[in-house]
């Protein structure tokens, strides 16, 4: 029997309460209950299809954006996938969003960052990701809405003030993956000659590969259990 969803799938959620809900409704769907409820073919593996997962829960529960502002804009709420192993522990790093390397670094504050905009209120919703799981067999797991609290968000901030300090002194190239306790910052682009503009050691601008903020695993594992 074929599964349907209880609500609009044409309307985005009008409060969190509401999201939280679909959220819920959705927990222990397997990945193609899912797609045939919206009319989508499961892919045979992700090497094309990579972002698919995430790509159907957003357009399950409708969110409203894409890019510098949170997913559900009009209730400050990102929402993020995260794949689970067998051990039950997240199988990867999460990406948040591009880093500003350009002039706008410098003016920009903790709380006028993206980073800052995507974390204030996250809808984490875990998959199974194990290799011995089909993936039309892959179930949702119970998604958790959560905010940082005081001590998580100081974390998260003195990470991206590092890291931004190393940018604004035109280090960007020094940058890697083992820099950071939770987040970290790695390229993110199609290939490798993909260029944005940077800002350089002596001021001036240079061009180096986009790179995105990326949470360890770790992190999104101590999210899991609150």
């Amino acid at each position: 029997m074929a599964m349907t969803l209880d609500w609009d799938p044409t309307q985005p959620p009008e409060t969190e309460e509401e999201l939280a809900w679909r959220a819920s409704k959705i927990a222990g769907w397997r990945l193609r209950e899912l797609a045939a409820a919206k009319g989508v073919r499961v892919p045979r593996d992700f090497r094309r299809a990579k972002g698919w997962v995430g790509q159907l829960i957003e357009r399950v529960l409708v969110t409203q954006t894409t890019g510098p502002a949170p997913d559900f804009e009009d209730l400050g709420i990102e929402l993020k996938t995260l794949p689970i192993g067998d051990n039950g522990r997240p199988r990867e790093t999460t990406y948040v969003c591009m880093v500003t390397l350009d002039e706008r670094c410098m003016d920009e504050t903790w709380e006028t960052s993206r980073l800052f905009a995507k974390l204030r209120k996250v809808l984490w919703v875990p998959i199974q990701a194990s290799p011995s799981i089909p993936i039309p067999d892959r179930m949702i797991g119970r998604a958790v809405l959560w905010s940082p609290d005081a001590e998580q968000e100081a974390t998260l901030r003195r990470d991206w003030e590092q890291h931004m300090e190393t940018i604004r002194e035109g280090f960007v190239e020094e940058l890697d993956a083992t820099m950071g306790e939770v987040l970290q910052i790695r390229p993110k682009a199609q290939n490798a000659k993909h260029k944005v503009m940077a800002r350089g050691e002596d001021g001036d601008p240079m061009l180096t590969m986009p790179r995105g903020f990326y949470l360890r695993t770790l992190f999104t594992e101590m999210v899991l259990r609150m």
